[in-house]
């Protein structure tokens, strides 16, 4: 997304180590409604006409597409809120995939997608792009389901410049949507300057890194 002086403003609040949980959550909600409002104006749109109240013609636009979303769990649950605000109605799918702690390759635990998916537009509700390993696996899901790489819009909240390059390298099809593309990730795999634990610190369970 275009990097705003008000989009800044916020991550400056949520990424701060000090910022209080009822702040993250607050200001990482309005971050994610503009992501998704951004996601949905990649969606298809056809033409339509409508009559206003002084009898004028507005040249307007409808969606022309089935939009649905897919979050990957957890952190992904966390923009569901705001997604069913935008687009209320529209089915949302779960993909659990974790890292393997030995082989450091993502394996899939659990999966329910709506059943018409492959006649759907499919936003992947992912805030977390580092590596992109796991990423890539929820994408191969929904291409395994019959959904055009084309029809999927990921919607993410941080991106490292390692994983949007995997994804274009691999996926060429599927659009990314991010608030922010970090400067590097680190030997952990954490991006930098990064965020923390953005599951942890959004739905408030374990000491994720936000403070010393």
């Amino acid at each position: 997304m275009p990097q705003t002086d008000q989009l800044r403003a916020m991550h400056t609040i949520i990424r701060d180590r000090g910022c209080a949980r009822e702040d993250f959550v607050f200001y990482s909600r309005r971050i994610m409604r503009l992501l998704l409002e951004a996601g949905c104006d990649l969606l298809p749109f056809a033409k339509k006409d409508v009559t206003t109240p002084v009898g004028a013609t507005y040249q307007g636009l409808v969606l022309d597409a089935k939009p649905c979303a897919v979050s990957v769990i957890r952190a992904g649950e966390a923009i569901e809120g705001e997604l069913r605000d935008i687009l209320p109605g529209a089915p949302i799918g779960k993909i659990l995939i974790q890292r393997d702690k030995q082989t450091k390759l993502p394996h899939l635990y659990y999966r329910h997608l709506p059943a018409d998916i492959a006649e759907r537009h499919v936003l992947l509700l992912e805030p977390m792009l580092a590596t992109a390993g796991s990423a890539l696996a929820a994408i191969d899901v929904l291409v395994d389901a019959g959904v055009a790489e084309d029809r999927i819009i990921m919607v993410n909240f941080l991106s490292s410049p390692e994983g949007l390059r995997r994804v274009a390298a691999e996926r060429p099809g599927v659009r990314v949507v991010t608030s922010a593309v970090e400067e590097a990730m680190n030997e952990h795999a954490f991006m930098i300057p990064g965020i923390g634990d953005f599951g942890d610190r959004f739905f408030g369970t374990t000491d994720c890194g936000a403070r010393a």
